[in-house]
């Protein structure tokens, strides 16, 4: 294996493993070594690695055009932005590159919305637990200390009250007057994979059109398909004000959208928001045809049945197993809730069983495989965690019998 560069910042605690070549759910390293993968670059690659469709797109509008900045008409972008509309029932677009730009698109608007109700200081409601990116204000909005710490003073005009929990927005709603926005996900991926429930949403839709209040829903994770429908939100059967896409939409390629309708899909005047390259014409044909696959091959509806299959193959395993505190999911996305800090799972992942996994929350192991995994793929995951599982708790029951021992000899 070739010696880690000293040149990078050091803001990633990297495994020592470098990928060369993908395929739909499976990655292979420097040496030919085989994994599975179940994280999908954290809810990016849903069609799969070097998905041919999207491989063609790319090189053949890398050979046409790739920039030409928001100065001018891009087809491409109108096309998508007239495409998400129509799947989602919001009137305006803007794209940019990451999931980060487009909250901090949706808390500009915010802001804009509140001033314009003449607020001198407009408040949004957010959610302990959540998080929203890593620019200053995504950060500031997001409810993990951890991740701000080292990054004082944050922006002020948050509020943050505790995930699903309606009464504690009431609350709020009854001391507040200046509260213009609520922005929540609709699963907290970040979080732990926590799931709102519906009812919860629905009340919170009611709520925010009771006080005049915009809906804004992060489905940079749980969107595109992930959750079993082509948004985490249409669960509930409701529709946001102000929603924001990421990740999935590029299958890899990076761009973001921010998505809006009734008032704040007029806010934006030229010159109050841009972004160099977001939309350009690269990024919106890949988009486009992610969009195509995915509504071909019936993605959402295949997430919803394999994330059942997950689910139910998690719980079959691991719903006795003494360290498993809770397993948690909603489609492709579950989470496996231990007892323990267990981040040291990753890399023992990665050497004993060659998959791929994620720890959030220093305790809960995130799963997010793509959507065009087999269901042998699935029932693999299954069987890998369960494996590694069953030798972190002999290894913990070794310490713990090490521990008494020594005591007892002292």
């Amino acid at each position: 294996m070739k010696p880690v560069t000293s040149h990078l910042m050091r803001a990633y605690a990297r495994q020592p493993v470098s990928f060369v070549r993908g395929s739909g759910a499976q990655l292979w390293d420097e040496q030919g070594v085989e994994y599975l993968d179940a994280i999908a670059g954290v809810a990016v690659t849903s069609l799969g690695h070097a998905q041919p469709e999207i491989a063609a797109v790319i090189a053949e509008q890398a050979g046409m055009l790739l920039h030409t900045s928001n100065v001018f008409r891009i087809d491409w972008q109108e096309r998508l932005g007239e495409r998400l509309c129509a799947l989602t029932g919001m009137q305006r677009v803007f794209f940019c590159n990451s999931g980060a730009e487009a909250n901090e698109a949706a808390l500009k608007l915010a802001r804009l919305y509140g001033h314009r109700k003449q607020v001198a200081e407009p408040k949004i409601l957010v959610m302990e637990n959540g998080f929203h990116g890593r620019t200053i204000a995504t950060l500031s909005a997001s409810g993990n200390p951890t991740k701000q710490q080292g990054f004082e003073p944050l922006l002020p005009g948050f509020l943050r009250v505790p995930y699903d929990d309606i009464e504690a927005v009431r609350r709020v709603a009854a001391q507040e007057n200046d509260i213009v926005a609520v922005l929540i996900e609709p699963v907290q991926g970040e979080g732990g994979i926590r799931v709102a429930n519906t009812d919860y949403l629905r009340e919170l839709r009611a709520l925010c059109d009771q006080h005049g209040w915009l809906l804004m829903l992060d489905e940079i994770q749980a969107g595109m398909g992930r959750t079993g429908t082509w948004f985490g939100h249409q669960h509930a059967g409701i529709t946001p004000d102000v929603m924001t896409l990421a990740k999935a939409l590029g299958n890899g390629f990076p761009i973001g959208a921010c998505l809006a309708r009734g008032a704040a899909a007029d806010l934006f005047s030229p010159g109050q928001h841009g972004s160099t390259f977001g939309g350009n014409p690269l990024a919106c044909r890949v988009a486009c045809t992610v969009l195509d696959i995915m509504a071909r091959d019936q993605l959402p509806e295949r997430a919803a049945v394999l994330g059942a299959r997950l689910l139910a193959g998690l719980q079959g395993a691991l719903g006795d197993h003494p360290s498993v505190i809770v397993i948690r999911g909603q489609g492709l996305m579950a989470g496996i809730e231990l007892d323990r800090p267990c981040k040291e799972l990753v890399g023992r992942a990665l050497d004993e069983q060659r998959l791929l996994i994620t720890v959030t929350r220093d305790s809960t192991i995130r799963l997010l495989p793509s959507l065009v995994c087999t269901e042998a793929q699935i029932d693999d995951i299954v069987a890998r965690v369960t494996r590694l599982l069953a030798a972190f708790a002999v290894d913990d029951l070794e310490t713990k019998t090490g521990a008494a021992q020594q005591e007892v000899m002292l």
